[in-house]
């Protein structure tokens, strides 16, 4: 092994600078690191990586390769047990430190169980194990490790294999991460549609394309009277509860949200033909359903003690819409822009003067092939023509289409 130690070090390095940044992420990055220095005799039987990531729900993310089982991502919220975890664990030593922390599992029992993960390791028969430093270009340093089974531990050789790799393993694991930190901040802050054309370079003002969609808008009932007279900190508690419910039923429908304005929800459901229209409004409506059973049930289960109950307006349109940047020359939004959208809004102002849960336009109407429900025709502040809105009924199964004049026969037809 003395000898073609640095045979496979420079081949394994060779490839980390070449092909590995080609790979999809980081889990695929070690799975083939593993299998690679397996196959030059250095007797790995686990490699992880544990990198810091940027996400509102996720601190760390692990990748775990080992050679008899399943490549696994291992996500890390900020809770207390994962905090315990870090502070018994070498990987802190090593952020600390940064230096190098060995285990050797067969040859020093003792020291195994100064860790508890060096403990399970000894139970699942591992001999050895190296945690090193992972430097980033920012100055951070993330971690990389190696364990084996093979009796007798690792060499000095193969400990120098893991030095002349570590380098620029750092290196793709960056160049990894930063792209998911974008992909994520993008679709944190704009939405995963939005995000995606931002990083394939739609990001200069004006540019965009028009597409059709589902328009939705949706408002809380009373906001302002209850945000002059809440504490911050209580309406903070208050809008992530509504925008929660009202995020996860428009995901869960095939929408995206595209931004919070205020107290105001908007997000789209585009569609390309006639027969995805239909489709659109659809998951629209039973987005809306879904909503409206998510905060009857945030009141009923009384999860926002500290804030009154909720209730809310919404509102849905259908037609062309320009989908892109919009802005000054150095502070761009990726948005949805024109007249369907203008008559959304105003209609989602129709359901709360109202006292209607949800209001849907003529459009979607037409779409549905629907026109029972409705509920007036009525003026709306920069649109010449009275407005027709319908209410529709939400209260029988999806299939139905929820439309109140033909629920019935349609019920008899399924049957």
């Amino acid at each position: 092994m003395v000898l073609e130690a640095p045979l496979v070090a420079a081949d394994v390095v060779q490839w980390l600078y070449s092909d590995a940044p080609q790979l999809k992420g980081t889990l695929e990055i070690i799975t083939e690191l593993g299998q690679r220095l397996r196959a030059g005799k250095v007797p790995v039987d686990r490699v992880t990586t544990g990198i810091w990531v940027v996400h509102p729900n996720v601190r760390a993310e692990a990748s775990i390769w080992s050679s008899d089982g399943t490549p696994e991502l291992v996500l890390y919220t900020a809770d207390s047990k994962t905090k315990d975890d870090y502070v018994k664990s070498p990987v802190k030593r090593v952020h600390e430190s940064r230096q190098p922390v060995r285990i050797a599992i067969e040859r020093d029992p003792a020291a195994a169980d100064e860790y508890p993960v060096g403990a399970e390791m000894r139970e699942e028969g591992y001999t050895d194990y190296i945690a090193l430093p992972m430097p980033f270009s920012d100055g951070s340093v993330k971690f990389a490790s190696f364990a084996t089974k093979t009796p007798g531990g690792f060499s000095n050789s193969h400990v120098g294999v893991f030095d002349s790799l570590i380098r620029p393993l750092a290196l793709v694991c960056e160049l990894k991460t930063l792209r998911r930190t974008a992909e994520t901040v993008l679709n944190t802050y704009v939405g995963p549609r939005a995000g995606s054309k931002v990083l394939d370079g739609t990001t200069r003002r004006g540019e965009g394309e028009w597409i059709k969609a589902v328009v939705s808008f949706a408002d809380i009932r009373g906001f302002t009277r209850l945000s002059n007279t809440l504490p911050a900190d209580k309406i903070v508690l208050f809008l992530n509860k509504y925008f929660g419910a009202m995020t996860a039923a428009v995901e869960a429908h095939g929408g995206e949200v595209l931004k919070f304005i205020g107290d105001e929800v908007m997000a789209i459901f585009p569609y390309q033909s006639d027969e995805e229209a239909g489709q659109a409004a659809l998951r629209g409506l039973m987005a809306a359903r879904e909503t409206l059973s998510r905060i009857a049930e945030i009141n009923s289960d009384k999860t926002c003690m500290e804030t009154p109950d909720m209730s809310v307006g919404i509102a849905l349109h259908a037609g062309d819409v320009f989908y892109g940047n919009v802005g000054s020359e150095t502070r761009l939004d990726f948005t949805v822009v024109g007249p369907v959208v203008n008559l959304a809004s105003r209609i989602a102002g129709l359901a709360k003067d109202l006292e209607r849960q949800v209001l849907v336009s003529d459009a979607i109407a037409e779409i549905m092939g629907c026109r029972s429900g409705l509920f007036g025709r009525y003026q709306v502040k920069g649109f010449d023509d009275p407005v027709a809105v319908y209410s529709p009924d939400l209260s029988g199964a999806s299939e139905m289409g929820y439309c109140p004049d033909n629920t019935a026969e349609r019920a008899l037809e399924a049957n």
